[in-house]
């Protein structure tokens, strides 16, 4: 199903959390919604959920409001909430029924639902015995059964050990197989892993939509990366005047040498610093981000 959102404006008194954002999502499509602490990734995510009210805008599920396709969305908060004395069965049951679904249902779903999400041994251990990321997990079986056409996350791991995190993320890369997924977070590794595609979101705006590649590309240097010997070090200086040179930057070990035209310029470059009896220890050409720092670039 295909989401759309149109316009979404949300305020809290005088602060503005989320400022005429719109996207549209389509079907199997896992789409990373990330930004840092207190873009409006949550409030977002909640009105996506039907959970909070826009004050300007609307959003359409398969073209109808959201409102009217809420059973068609699962929706796993940051931190899902379970009754303690509960069991997973239990929890499960319960909250099916509030979902409409019949007992009978229930009864052949449950079982092979905790099993898809590593829980089949414990569905009638009590909740409050459950690690995070067994509860993690618990909060993805709920979402997933109504079987939902659109599955909202929102921090699914942030609050995870690795080992929690790494059970979580590989189960994502299951589900995301037949369902179409919204998760919103900040670990940029994390969405880098199961999404395709990324939509950055600042101060409410949203500033980028791209996949992966479009992003590093988008902000892919024109630069050669280059490290020498300490004797030679003297050569940058001479090539600082070079037209086709822009800048050097030193960069971690080396030095990043921006240029024009980057295949032709590094042939000239390489060729004047074996001219110059230059000693290349790396020469790498056009130095790319790495989608943390196109992050990074973009939030800070």
């Amino acid at each position: 199903m295909r989401l759309e959102i149109n316009n979404i404006t949300k305020r809290f008194k005088q602060k503005t959390a989320v400022n005429d954002f719109s996207m549209v999502i389509d079907a199997n499509e896992c789409v990373g919604l990330i930004g840092p602490n207190g873009a409006g990734k949550s409030t977002l995510i909640q009105i996506i959920a039907d959970i909070l009210y826009a004050d300007h805008g609307d959003i359409l599920l398969d073209g109808q409001k959201i409102s009217k396709m809420k059973e068609q969305i699962g929706y796993l908060p940051q931190y899902p909430n379970f009754f303690s004395w509960m069991t997973a069965f239990e929890t499960l049951s319960f909250m099916g029924t509030l979902s409409g679904l019949s007992k009978h249902d229930l009864q052949e779903k449950i079982p092979l639902l905790l099993d898809k999400v590593g829980l089949g041994k414990e569905a009638h251990f009590h909740v409050g015995t459950f690690s995070g990321g067994m509860k993690q997990r618990l909060g993805i079986a709920q979402a997933l059964l109504h079987k939902p056409a659109l599955i909202i996350m929102d921090e699914p791991v942030s609050a995870l050990d690795p080992i929690g995190r790494r059970e979580v993320l590989n189960l994502l890369k299951e589900i995301k197989k037949e369902t179409t997924i919204l998760l919103s977070t900040h670990i940029l590794s994390d969405a880098e892993e199961i999404c395709e595609r990324f939509v950055v979101i600042k101060n409410g705006y949203k500033i980028e939509d791209a996949t992966k590649l479009e992003l590093l590309d988008r902000y892919h240097d024109s630069a050669i990366f280059l490290m020498i010997r300490k004797e030679d070090y003297s050569w940058l200086t001479t090539i600082e005047n070079l037209p086709y040179v822009k800048k050097i930057e030193s960069c971690g070990n080396g030095f990043k040498i921006y240029v024009n035209r980057l295949e032709d310029d590094a042939h000239r470059l390489l060729q004047h610093g074996l001219d110059s009896k230059v000693v290349f220890i790396k020469f790498d050409l056009g130095i790319q981000e790495s989608l943390e720092e196109v992050f990074l670039e973009l939030v800070v």
